[in-house]
């Protein structure tokens, strides 16, 4: 047998293979059968390194046992090694009892068996690292990555003794062992880690699908918030601007009552005249004002309406007396405003409606809403008779000493619009009147 040939004297014992030699011969082969039967059993072993290391170990236990005939099998682990490989100490007894499997203990162990427990526990035995074969006893220790992690021992009965092939066939089983110990360790960390990151996921998923629904929730709150909201403001506008057509259309009738008083003394008919005429023209818009602010308040079809455009254009008609038309216009793509600046902007615009419809002499106004890139624009102009530079003369009266308590609402509309940083202008209007004009940046800017 040349140096490059496998020896497989170890295996089966048979150093000729010529057939006079028939005794030598029949031992061989015998043992040859053993060694195949022993390989067979430690891959039947092996393959359960999936089904966990417990029973991996159990079952290279097993394999051992039923390879040597053994009465006692001890598979133990030493401290510190394969942190993760359970069980640590496992005993098999006579017809594959076991007598220990990690920590649960069964009937009495012999000494001999508890002191190699004992020893492999500690790897106190010989050099630790070389198997150790006697004629009914086999030490075998199972190394990994240069050390020894723990061991397998066996008591054989005395019709069985132990020789070279059997050495080999353990070394075989520990080596493959030791692998198979940390590939089942793996196999289980990642399963684990596997099975962690799924319930992880699920919860997550969970989570997501909750926080949807919650956030779906939410916004519908907040779109139903803000209708409510968008509702309150246009109601209180209707009530302040009842109260204010109230006053005005009252001082109205008072005043053509005045006049129809004076007429009843002796004064000269042309002066009669005149004065009927203006009690006529007094009574006439007093009554076109109550009719209009009557219907506007009446009116129920805004229930539905909620953007701001639609708010506008209900102002719209509330501000609507026979001889003031108006228009809006909106520019752009409208974007969500804030309920604060949704409701700053009616107000604004209802104010300044309100004081084209009265005081004005219009008969023509244009609301213009326009939603710029980085702002938002409203202005109502109309072509009355009132006076820019005027009104902005009032309008610092006002802001500074308020003496009589009038044009406060200029004061107000543009205390409004800085308080979302915004700005308000009074100018003359192309269409003739005047032009009140408020910019606001969008939201983020």
């Amino acid at each position: 047998m040349t140096a490059s040939q496998p020896d497989l004297s170890l295996l089966t014992g048979l150093r000729s293979g010529k057939a006079t030699f028939y005794p030598q011969y029949r031992g061989a082969a015998e043992r040859l059968e053993r060694v195949v039967h022993a390989l067979e059993l430690i891959s039947r072993a092996l393959v359960r390194t999936v089904d966990g290391p417990e029973t991996l170990i159990c079952a290279v236990a097993e394999a051992a046992r039923a390879h040597l005939s053994a009465q006692w099998v001890v598979f133990a682990l030493a401290d510190g090694a394969l942190p993760d490989a359970g069980p640590r100490r496992l005993v098999l007894g006579p017809d594959a009892t076991p007598f220990l499997v990690d920590n649960v203990e069964g009937p009495p162990l012999p000494g001999d068996v508890v002191e190699c427990l004992d020893a492999i526990r500690l790897a106190t035995i010989g050099d630790g690292r070389s198997p150790v074969i006697a004629a009914h006893h086999a030490f075998v220790p199972i190394a990994l990555d240069g050390g020894v992690v723990g061991a397998f021992a066996a008591w054989t009965p005395k019709h069985r003794v132990l020789d070279a092939t059997d050495s080999a066939v353990l070394s075989i089983l520990a080596s493959q062992t030791a692998v198979a110990l940390q590939n089942s360790a793996l196999y289980q960390s990642r399963r684990i880690l596997l099975e962690r990151t799924e319930n992880a996921y699920a919860e997550a998923h969970r989570t997501a699908a909750d926080l949807a629904v919650r956030n779906a929730e939410l916004e519908a709150t907040q779109r139903q918030l803000g209708a409510a909201h968008r509702h309150q403001v246009l109601d209180e506008e209707r009530h302040r601007i009842a109260r204010e057509l109230h006053d005005s259309v009252t001082q109205a009738v008072l005043s053509a009552g005045m006049q129809i008083d004076l007429c009843r003394n002796d004064i000269p008919a042309d002066e009669r005249m005149e004065r009927l005429d203006v009690a006529k023209e007094l009574t006439r818009r007093a009554v076109e004002q109550f009719r209009s602010a009557i219907y506007a308040l009446n009116h129920a079809q805004d229930a539905d309406r909620t953007s701001l455009p639609e708010m506008l254009e209900q102002l719209s008609i509330v501000h609507m007396p026979d001889e003031l038309k108006v228009s809006l216009r909106v520019e752009g793509t409208p974007v969500e405003l804030s309920s604060a600046c949704e409701h700053d902007l009616l107000r604004i615009a209802g104010e300044a409606l309100f004081n084209t419809a009265v005081h004005a002499k219009a008969s023509r106004a244009i609301l213009r809403l326009a939603y710029r890139e980085r702002h938002v624009q409203l202005s109502i102009a109309d072509d009355g008779a009132g006076d820019p530079s005027h009104l902005r003369l009032m309008w610092r009266m006002a802001e500074t000493g308020d003496v009589d308590g009038r044009h406060r609402g200029l004061a107000n509309m543009a205390a409004r619009a800085r308080e979302h940083g915004g700005s308000f202008e009074i100018r003359k209007a192309r269409i003739g009147g005047v032009r009140i004009s408020v910019r606001i940046p969008s939201e983020g800017e």
